[in-house]
């Protein structure tokens, strides 16, 4: 961890990331397959294994040693296989059977973490750790989605006021919201590519326990976002599961 941070914001960092993990594990047990409910346990045992070698990397330094490396350490061997991970879920036939049996109601109310996580960047922000532009005072609005989630959730899925209309509009913007910050994220982090905050570059997420926002938390989100969309447009197809 950087040093001179209080120690509450690591902490209160580290435990959203925990909450992250057992709201997609929830969700997993909450699949109408037994098969998928099955494997939760094997599914939290290997996100956990990913969590510490993420750990591990992070505080042996690799990820923040040569910042101005390229392609940037963090890219490779935390965001590529996550990202390549989500990939492999929707194009193979046992992905796409793990993908449409998750329940859309809780990987709406796993975007609630994304308050938190908006409330450690503001405190990163005032501690000087990065710039302004990744918070909700600068071009971060990605803390609408957190507030909104359990809104969607409760009067989509399970009161059925929104139409599903209206729920896959929320995904999409709410996937706007978080491509917008990472890619602002990534931008202004240091790299040859570096393009915003020069005075104040984003060095947070290559230290512990920060480095889990890029290569953990962010790639759920987007991969609920992902199967929630995917869901939504094969129902409307078939006229179910949308609420009117």
């Amino acid at each position: 961890m950087i040093g001179s941070l209080p120690g509450y914001i690591g902490l209160t960092f580290g435990l959203t990331t925990v909450v992250t993990l057992l709201l997609f594990i929830w969700t997993v047990k909450n699949s109408p397959s037994e098969k998928i409910r099955e494997k939760s346990t094997l599914i939290f045992i290997g996100l956990t294994i990913w969590l510490t070698i993420q750990a591990v990397l992070t505080l042996k330094n690799v990820y923040n040693q040569d910042p101005n490396a390229w392609p940037p350490k963090i890219l490779l061997f935390g965001i590529l296989p996550s990202i390549l991970s989500i990939i492999l879920l929707f194009l193979t036939a046992k992905g796409k059977e793990f993908v449409d049996s998750l329940p859309p109601k809780n990987l709406t109310y796993l975007n609630i973490v994304r308050i938190p996580v908006e409330m450690v960047l503001y405190w990163l922000f005032l501690q000087k750790a990065i710039p302004e532009l990744m918070t909700f005072e600068g071009r971060n609005y990605d803390i609408l989605a957190g507030i909104t989630a359990p809104f969607v959730a409760y009067f989509g899925w399970t009161k059925g006021r929104i139409s599903g209309l209206g729920i896959l509009v929320w995904n999409f913007i709410c996937l706007g919201l978080v491509i917008n910050i990472v890619v602002n994220a990534f931008l202004s982090a240091p790299s040859p590519i570096q393009q915003f905050a020069f005075e104040q570059p984003n060095i947070t997420i290559l230290n512990f326990p920060f480095s889990w926002l890029p290569t953990f938390i962010v790639p759920l989100v987007l991969f609920g976002h992902f199967t929630s969309i995917r869901q939504l447009i094969k129902a409307n197809g078939k006229n179910t599961l949308i609420p009117s």
